[in-house]
């Protein structure tokens, strides 16, 4: 991928499984020549449109419990048996290219294994270490720009002779995007660098995608507000932020999944008599 302008996509999520990890149905079966056969639906997966080749998280072991029961593969998109669907359009986020895509007795060749037989799980997860740090960047992106516009607006739209800058139910709300912003990038910055510097970073890394997915919400919604109507208004950028900011609670693991996370770190933290803020 560093030689060629390639593509991939992440194949996990399904139509009937999504922060279920443990419920996917797309399976491989080996063959004897040590190849495998794959089957099954993956649903909402970025990038499909465009995507040289797939990552497929696929149950392996029928019996095995969730942490053994899956494989891993490279899938190659040009491999007889794949299908990738029409284009979503989703409420927000609408330049991304998401689909769905059907694997259909497609063949995977030994050697596109990932790691090794029954690691699928695993390697999943830990994928999340990396990419909800970069998910929550992205979140604060949007919630600065929603602020940064709200306060321009605030400062030229003026009612009762004066900007609505200048009145503190106004001020106040951007006051609260700044405080709120500063501590997303914060918090960042600090499960990137736990990860650039080979620390297990899950748990910090949970609480910057959950932080940073709710203050863009909130700046996205309160930006409208400020707008007022205008806010409410193709006319004007805001609108399109909010639309945007809500796929950030969502993706990547929903903000529920991530305090359960967080919680149960905390849980762990208190029977080991580790410190949670300073022992993750």
């Amino acid at each position: 991928m560093t030689e060629a302008p390639l593509v991939a996509s992440y194949g996990v999520t399904e139509p009937g499984a999504g922060s279920d990890v443990a419920g996917l149905s797309t399976s491989a079966v080996k063959k004897s020549d040590g190849s495998w056969v794959l089957n099954g639906q993956k649903m909402w997966i970025t990038n499909s449109g465009h995507a040289n080749w797939f990552f497929v998280l696929a149950r392996t072991d029928a019996n095995a419990n969730t942490g053994k029961a899956f494989t891993g593969f490279i899938v190659d998109a040009d491999t007889p048996g794949i299908t990738v669907g029409r284009k979503e359009i989703n409420m927000g986020q609408r330049a991304s290219d998401t689909r769905g895509v059907t694997f259909e007795d497609v063949v995977i060749p030994a050697e596109n294994v990932l790691g090794s037989e029954g690691q699928g799980f695993k390697i999943a997860m830990n994928a999340f270490d990396i990419t909800r740090p970069l998910v929550a960047s992205g979140a604060v992106g949007l919630a600065r720009r929603a602020m940064e516009e709200a306060t321009r607006y605030a400062l030229e739209r003026k009612t009762m002779g004066k900007p609505i800058f200048n009145h503190q139910a106004v001020s106040f709300m951007l006051a609260d995007m700044a405080i709120g912003i500063e501590s997303a990038r914060m918090m960042v910055y600090r499960s990137a660098f736990m990860r650039d510097n080979g620390e297990k970073n899950t748990w910090h890394a949970s609480i910057a995608k959950a932080l940073a997915g709710d203050v863009a919400n909130k700046c996205a919604a309160d930006a409208v507000q400020i707008f007022g109507g205008n806010g409410f208004n193709t006319e004007y950028p805001v609108e399109k932020l909010m639309r945007d900011a809500k796929i950030f609670q969502i993706y990547e693991g929903t903000a529920q999944i991530q305090r359960l996370i967080i919680s149960r770190g905390l849980a762990d933290a208190a029977k080991s008599g580790a410190d949670a803020l300073g022992g993750f």
